[in-house]
């Protein structure tokens, strides 16, 4: 609040203006602005931590002919080269032919597009049960239940993320990235072998 003191001092020749001094009271403002700290301290949602799942080995014992059966059907392996380059190939080498190794890039149209095509069936799966999420007011607990078993199809691709040497951490990242975009379940983050090397160096 402002205040105004006006003086009176009289024997002042009449016509002379009066002087008038302002002091301005701050006090009251000290107060809103603890008031809106307070309040938005109380309104605002803190965030919350970001996590990474990390899927954990599997109990049941495979036969070396079953898991090689697996690996050659579903698998797919994609290589992370030096100055961003980014390759995949699918199955492995069978009646000593190499699989076709694609160079791409993690642009939209790049590995994305053939992962979304890879896993397509899971992709629609789980944007039925985000809507189902909505409509029906389905409890964050239920709808990660219910995505986590859609996501664990015995016909999903299992994706092997192998980075050379000259690869960037920045990379990894994205291969990482698209996994989580594209509702891939299984994947794991392997060491390249001399095979993935030379279909790499045929290629450059």
């Amino acid at each position: 609040m402002s205040e105004v003191a006006q003086d009176n001092n009289q024997g002042k020749k009449k016509g002379k203006t009066k002087k008038m001094s302002t002091r301005v009271d701050f006090t009251p403002m000290v107060d809103l602005g603890f008031l809106l700290i307070t309040f938005f301290m109380l309104a605002t949602t803190l965030s919350k931590p970001q996590t990474m799942e990390i899927a954990m080995p599997s109990k049941d014992k495979i036969s070396d002919e079953d898991q090689t059966k697996i690996k050659a059907s579903r698998a797919v392996t994609i290589l992370l080269g030096k100055d961003n380059k980014v390759f995949y190939y699918e199955g492995t080498r069978e009646n000593n032919v190499d699989p076709v190794l694609v160079q791409s890039d993690f642009s939209p149209k790049g590995i994305r597009q053939f992962l979304i095509k890879k896993n397509y069936d899971i992709m629609v799966k789980v944007r039925e049960l985000k809507a189902k999420k909505v409509s029906q007011k389905l409890s964050d607990k239920d709808f990660e239940k219910q995505r986590d078993e859609i996501i664990a199809d015995k016909k999903a691709p299992i994706i092997l993320i192998k980075g050379t040497i000259e690869s960037s951490y920045k990379n990894l990242i994205d291969a990482l990235d698209e996994m989580a975009i594209c509702n891939i379940g299984r994947y794991a983050i392997v060491d390249i072998t001399p095979f993935d090397l030379d279909l790499m160096s045929k290629k450059l």
